[in-house]
C-alpha cells in the first residue's frame, strides 16, 4: 500500500534480526526504524501480557494504532484508537485526535470523523486541516456532485497482488511502478512491509485500455491479479531499475530524457543522512538510441531530506516534485524548479494555498500546464485524495485546489492521476476495496457536462454568427470561442463553479452573464442566452506577448484608461494572452499591461469616437519584457582581436538596445559579451570584457547613464554549441559563439514611456 512506500518519503535499507522478546523496547526499535509491520506485532504481544495499570500501555497502544494506520490496516487502527481514547484520553496529545479522525474517515465514518476533527480544532487552532475537514464533513454531497460523469475501470491486465501505481505516459503506452517480481528473479525485500522493492514496468499500448464498462466481479479481479502477464508488462530498463526502489518517473516531451526517483544508492552502497535513514533522490537519464545512459543526480538532492515524484511541464521549462526539505508547510510539499539550457534552477515551494500541514505528493502537469496532485491535508473523502489546481506562471495557484470527488476519490488512498487537457480520460492508482490486495491501477473516462450558449440580437432575437464569447473564471480570462451559423457555442463545464460569459461583436455593445454550474444536472444539457444591442463605439482588443519569445503572456493585468475622465476597466489575461474591452464613452484612451517581474507597458490608442457606417475593432498589441530576459544583439561584429565598435554595429545597437532603454527609463541591463573558443581562455576573457565595455561606452554617448549599464565579459565560458577547444567546427558555428547580449535586470514597477 502506498503509505508504506511514501509516507514521509523516507526509506530504510537495514537488516534487523527477528524481533525476539515482546517488550515495549523491542516495539519501539521497529517503530523508530519505520518497520511498522513488526512494530504492530510486537506491541500486540506486549499489550496481551501487560497489566491494565501498566504505565506503558498508553504509549504502546498509541504507537500500535499509528503503525496500523501507516500499514493502511484501518480496521485494526480504529480498534486500537478506540481503546486509546477509552482508557487514556485525558493524557493524549492533540495529534491523536487528528490521527483518529483520519482513520475514521478512511473507514467512511464521516460523522464521527467530523467530531474528532472538531476536537482537534479546539486543541490546534492554527492547523487549517481541523477547520477544513470539520466543515467538509458536515455535508459530503459536494464530493459526489460529478460522480455520474465518470466511469472508472479496474485494469485487470496491469495489476498484480503486489503494489502497482504511479503511471506515466510513455509514447503510446505507460510506464508505472510495481513491487512485482521481474521474471521471477530474486529481489531484496523492503522491511517496512516485507514486499519486494519497487521497479519500473512498461505497458506498450493503452489503446485496448480505453473501452469503458461499468464494473468487474471480485472473482475476475482475483484471477486477473494472480495471472497478470509479464509478457505485456515488462521491466522498463535494466539501466535504471536496481535492487532498491525506483519510481515514480516523468519523461521529457520527446521521451528521450527521463527524471526518476530512486533511493540514495550509488556504487552498491546506500547513503544515509544524519538520522541514518536512506532518503529518496531524483536522477536524470538520456536515451542514446539503444539504452538509458548518462544517469546523473539532480543538484538539489540531499542526504538529509528526500526529493521524489517528478512531473515535467509540457514544454520542459520547469519541473514539479515532492520533498520534505526544511522550510515546508507539512510532511511533504510540492516544489517547482526551472530547467533552462540544460541547467536546473533553485527549488521553489508552491506556497500555503497548495501545500498544507499534511502531505502533498504525486504531482502531474497536463498539456495546459494545470496541476493534479494527491493530498491528505486538503479536505477529502479519506486518505490521499486527488486535487486539481490551475497555476500561474510563477507556480502559484490561481484559486483554491478542487477535489475531483467520487469516484476518482474514495475513502482510501487515491493518487498518481495522469490525464489529457480536457480530463476526458486518464489513469490513476488507488487502494480502494475494489482492488485485489494493494495499490492498483485504474483508468477513467468522463462525459461532458454540456452548456450551450447562444448569442442573439436584442432587437430581433436573431442569432449572431461570428460573435466572440469569452469565458471568465475567478475574474481571469479563459477560453475564447466564436459562435457558429446558429449563433451558438457548446462547451463542457466543471461543477461547483461560477463562470462569466462575455460576448463581443463589432457593431454591438458587449454583454455578459454569470452562470453557476453548482446544481447543473449532467444528464440534461443547459442553455444560456446572451443578448447584444447595437453600439456606437468599437471594441478594443489585442494580445499581450513576450518581447523575447513572442509567446502570449498569461496573468497580466490589462487596463483600459479613458484619459478624459479617468475611468478604467481591467481584465487578467489567460493562456492566450488576449484581452477585449467595450468602451462605453467617447474619449482618448490608453491601454497598459502590468505583471510582477515584468516592466509595465502602456500604449496610447488615441481618440475613440462613434462610427456611423463601418465598425472596425481597435487592435492594440503590447509587448512586455521580464526580469532575466536575455536578448541577443544581431550583427555586432568586431575586427579580429579588437574591442572597438565598428560602424556597422552602431546602427544595430541604435535599433535594438537603445529603444528599450529609452522606453523603460529606470531599468538596468547587463551587457554580456562572448567569444568563441579559439585563442587562450585568458585572452578571450579580457577581449570579451573590453568589448562589453565598448558597447556600454557607446550607449553612454547616446545619453544612457552608466549606472544603468553593467558590462561583463564571459569569454568562452558560455558556448552555445559544442565548439570547444580541440573540436573541429565551421566558421559559422564559431560565429554563433561570438555574440553580444543584453539581460534585463532589476524590474520593479517600471513603466514604459512612449
Amino acid at each position: 500500500m502506498i503509505k508504506r512506500f511514501v509516507g514521509l518519503l523516507t526509506f530504510l535499507i537495514l537488516t534487523i534480526n527477528a524481533y525476539g522478546q515482546s517488550s515495549l523496547k523491542a516495539g519501539n526499535k521497529y517503530f523508530d526504524r519505520l518497520i511498522y509491520l513488526d512494530a504492530a506485532k510486537t506491541y500486540e504481544a506486549f499489550l496481551a501480557e501487560a497489566k491494565s495499570n501498566d504505565p506503558d500501555r498508553a504509549e504502546a497502544i498509541s504507537k500500535m494504532a499509528y503503525s496500523y494506520k501507516k500499514l493502511q490496516d484501518f480496521t485494526n487502527a480504529e480498534r486500537a484508537y478506540r481503546d486509546l481514547f477509552k482508557y487514556h484520553e485525558k493524557v493524549l496529545d492533540s495529534k491523536e485526535y487528528l490521527n483518529f479522525a483520519q482513520v475514521l474517515a478512511s473507514n467512511s465514518k464521516y460523522r464521527e470523523s467530523q467530531k474528532y476533527y472538531a476536537l482537534f480544532a479546539e486543541r490546534q487552532t492554527s492547523d487549517q486541516r481541523a477547520k477544513n475537514f470539520a466543515i467538509a464533513y458536515l455535508d459530503q454531497s459536494p464530493f459526489y456532485r460529478d460522480s455520474s460523469l465518470y466511469n472508472v475501470r479496474f485494469l485487470d491486465v496491469l495489476n498484480t497482488e503486489y503494489s502497482d501505481f504511479s503511471p506515466a505516459y510513455y509514447g503510446k503506452g505507460l510506464v508505472f511502478v510495481s513491487a512485482r517480481e521481474d521474471n521471477g528473479l530474486f529481489k531484496k525485500v523492503f522491511l517496512n512491509n516485507q514486499t519486494p522493492f519497487l521497479d519500473l514496468f512498461e505497458y506498450p499500448d493503452t489503446a485496448q485500455l480505453a473501452a469503458d464498462y461499468a464494473g468487474i466481479s471480485e472473482n475476475l479481479i482475483k484471477k486477473a491479479t494472480e495471472t497478470a502477464s509479464l509478457e505485456t508488462n515488462t521491466g522498463f530498463s535494466k539501466d535504471i531499475n536496481s535492487k532498491y526502489h525506483e519510481g515514480p518517473v516523468s519523461f521529457f516531451n520527446d521521451y528521450k530524457q527521463i527524471v526518476f526517483t530512486r533511493n540514495n544508492y550509488s556504487g552498491g552502497k546506500a547513503g544515509k543522512g544524519d538520522d541514518r535513514v536512506v532518503k529518496l533522490k531524483l536522477f536524470s537519464a538520456k536515451y542514446n538510441g539503444s539504452e538509458w545512459d548518462f544517469i546523473e543526480e539532480l543538484p538539489f538532492n540531499s542526504e538529509d531530506y528526500s526529493c521524489g515524484h517528478p512531473a515535467l511541464a509540457p514544454d520542459n521549462s520547469k519541473m514539479y516534485f515532492v520533498s520534505d526539505m526544511p522550510g515546508g508547510y507539512g510532511g511533504t510539499d510540492i516544489y517547482m524548479v526551472t530547467y533552462t539550457g540544460g541547467h536546473w534552477g533553485l527549488p521553489q515551494n508552491l506556497g500555503p494555498d497548495l501545500n498544507t500541514e499534511g502531505n502533498e505528493m504525486f504531482p502531474f502537469v497536463d498539456e495546459l500546464g494545470n496541476l493534479y496532485f494527491a493530498s491528505d491535508g486538503h479536505a477529502g473523502l479519506g486518505g490521499l485524495d486527488i486535487f486539481y489546481a490551475e497555476l500561474n506562471p510563477d507556480g502559484s495557484a490561481v484559486a483554491k485546489p478542487q477535489n475531483l470527488g467520487y469516484p476518482i476519490n474514495s475513502e482510501k488512498d487515491d493518487f498518481g492521476l495522469i490525464t489529457n487537457k480536457e480530463r476526458s480520460s486518464g489513469f490513476f492508482a488507488s487502494n480502494r476495496k475494489v482492488g485485489y490486495a494493494d495499490d492498483n491501477l485504474y483508468s477513467f473516462s468522463r462525459r461532458c457536462r454540456e452548456l450551450k450558449v447562444i448569442v442573439l440580437e436584442e432587437s430581433t432575437g436573431m442569432p449572431l454568427a461570428g460573435a466572440e464569447v469569452r469565458v471568465k473564471k475567478y475574474g481571469i480570462n479563459q477560453e475564447l470561442y466564436m459562435t457558429d451559423a446558429e449563433g451558438s457555442i457548446t462547451i463542457c463545464m466543471a461543477a461547483g463553479l461560477d463562470f462569466e460569459f462575455k460576448a463581443y461583436m463589432d457593431g454591438y455593445e458587449s454583454n455578459s452573464v454569470t452562470y453557476g454550474s453548482m446544481a447543473t444536472s449532467p444528464n440534461s444539457g443547459a442553455m444560456l442566452k446572451i443578448y447584444l444591442s447595437e453600439s456606437q463605439l468599437p471594441i478594443v482588443k489585442g494580445t499581450i506577448r513576450s518581447e523575447l519569445t513572442n509567446e502570449p503572456i498569461a496573468g497580466a493585468m490589462v487596463t483600459l484608461l479613458n484619459e478624459r475622465d479617468g475611468t478604467t476597466e481591467s481584465v487578467v489575461t489567460g493562456k492566450d494572452g488576449k484581452y477585449e474591452f467595450q468602451p462605453t464613452k467617447k474619449g482618448k484612451y490608453s491601454v497598459s499591461a502590468v505583471k510582477e517581474k515584468y516592466a509595465t507597458n502602456t500604449e496610447e490608442i488615441g481618440k475613440i469616437k462613434a462610427k456611423k457606417k463601418e465598425f472596425v475593432s481597435y487592435e492594440q498589441n503590447l509587448g512586455m519584457i521580464a526580469e532575466g530576459d536575455i536578448f541577443r544583439i544581431e550583427n555586432i561584429y568586431y575586427d579580429y582581436g579588437k574591442a572597438s565598435i565598428r560602424k556597422d554595429a552602431r546602427k544595430e545597437l541604435e535599433n535594438t538596445v537603445l529603444p528599450v532603454l529609452l522606453k523603460y527609463p529606470q531599468i538596468t541591463i547587463e551587457l554580456r559579451s562572448h567569444t568563441d573558443s579559439r585563442s587562450s581562455s585568458e585572452f578571450n576573457q579580457e577581449l570579451s570584457e573590453a568589448r562589453a565595455l565598448s558597447v556600454a561606452d557607446f550607449l553612454n554617448s547616446r545619453g544612457i547613464a552608466t549606472t544603468r549599464l553593467i558590462a561583463k565579459g564571459y569569454g568562452e565560458s558560455m558556448l552555445v554549441n559544442g565548439c570547444a577547444d580541440g573540436v573541429d567546427c565551421s566558421e559559422n558555428k564559431h560565429q554563433q559563439n561570438r555574440r553580444t547580449e543584453f539581460r534585463i535586470l532589476n524590474i520593479s514597477e517600471q513603466t514604459a514611456h512612449n
